[in-house]
């Protein structure tokens, strides 16, 4: 296993609800994101899934300080983020970039490409000498298959798929050694999707990046991850390695999710289980008590209410080196439920 570049640990991000104009008054508390633990390794591709609302994003724009957590560490390479400002922040961002999830309005309309993608030289002059910095912007189009010549265009001269290149370009241009990836492609068509993401499979490789990758298209995740945590109600409930996940599935809510990905071949369907869960989502400023999934489940049991699940790899599974159901988990009845799904993404 590589090193270790990004331990994330008991992360928390609470928004508080206030009331009145003169005089607020804080009524409780919107629970974004509420006990998040997971490590990204060098050289390798984190995927984050769950339906919208779950935190996904709050915890991408944590990852990059654009939001302070309310609680828990960040640590790139041992130290905690979070406890850092002025230049040690600055110097630390430049090795964590982000690819925001719409290419329309991620990028300036007033600046030329050039501009956009040069702009990080400009808040880290030491990056690239100013003489230098044309013919880098150059490079790093030519890196995301778009013409050089087209610099001085306009984000709006360009396609959906074209912008995301640019935002790519954007993010590799001070070389960061990770990037967080927050749904970038879901405002893309599908052909365009598979260009897109091909292209951050080979960059990944060519610079050696680290990813995380947040999305809620499952067959998306499953091609470009190494391993894979599921989110819920601001918590992860599961996480192991792309096979462990997709084809050894214990908690009811993965296995929720990917018996709802829609499966092309009727022999296969025919023969595939549909879980439909009751209820909706419950607020994330009133969460139930022990496992969050409990309202929602069809294994809830009374211990279900009182005790929080931890993620772990449960004990009836055969614990550490039990097989490849042995990842961590956080429900107290997991088992495994193989689910039929389609063939992944070539």
């Amino acid at each position: 296993m590589a090193e270790a570049i990004l331990e994330v640990s008991g992360l928390v991000k609470h928004y508080p609800l206030t009331r009145g104009i003169l005089f607020r008054k804080e009524t409780g508390s919107v629970r974004a994101v509420d006990g998040v633990d997971f490590t990204l390794h060098r050289g390798e591709t984190l995927g984050i899934v769950g339906e919208s609302g779950c935190g996904k994003s709050t915890v991408a724009r944590m990852l990059v300080n654009l939001e302070r957590p309310t609680a828990g560490a960040i640590r790139y390479k041992g130290e905690d983020i979070t406890r850092l400002s002025g230049r040690a922040l600055k110097a630390v961002r430049r090795n964590i970039q982000m690819v925001f999830q719409d290419p329309y309005t991620s990028l300036n309309p007033r600046m030329t490409v050039g501009d956009i993608i040069g702009e990080p030289y400009e808040i880290h002059p030491e990056a690239a000498p100013r003489g230098d910095r044309r013919k880098r912007v150059q490079e790093l189009l030519d890196v995301v298959g778009l013409n050089p010549e087209h610099i001085n265009r306009y984000p709006h001269q360009f396609s959906g798929g074209q912008r995301q290149r640019i935002g790519i370009a954007r993010g590799l241009a001070l070389r960061p050694e990770i990037i967080v990836a927050d749904e970038p492609v879901s405002a893309l068509d599908v052909s365009v999707q598979a260009q897109v993401i091909n292209l951050m499979d080979r960059l990944q490789n060519e610079f050696g990046l680290s990813y995380v990758f947040i999305a809620h298209d499952l067959s998306i995740v499953r091609h470009i991850s190494d391993r894979v945590g599921v989110m819920y109600l601001g918590r992860i409930v599961e996480i192991g390695s792309d096979a462990e996940i997709y084809d050894h599935p214990t908690h009811p809510y993965t296995q929720a999710l990917l018996s709802a990905v829609p499966v092309p071949d009727p022999e296969a369907r025919a023969h595939r289980e549909r879980i439909i869960l009751a209820g909706d989502v419950p607020s994330p400023t009133s969460v139930p008590s022990g496992c969050r999934f409990r309202t929602r489940c069809w294994k809830a049991r009374e211990r279900c209410a009182q005790e929080v699940p931890a993620l772990a790899v449960p004990s009836n599974l055969g614990g550490p080196g039990g097989g490849p159901a042995a990842h961590d988990s956080a429900c107290h009845f997991a088992e495994v439920k193989r689910v039929v799904l389609p063939e992944p993404m070539p």
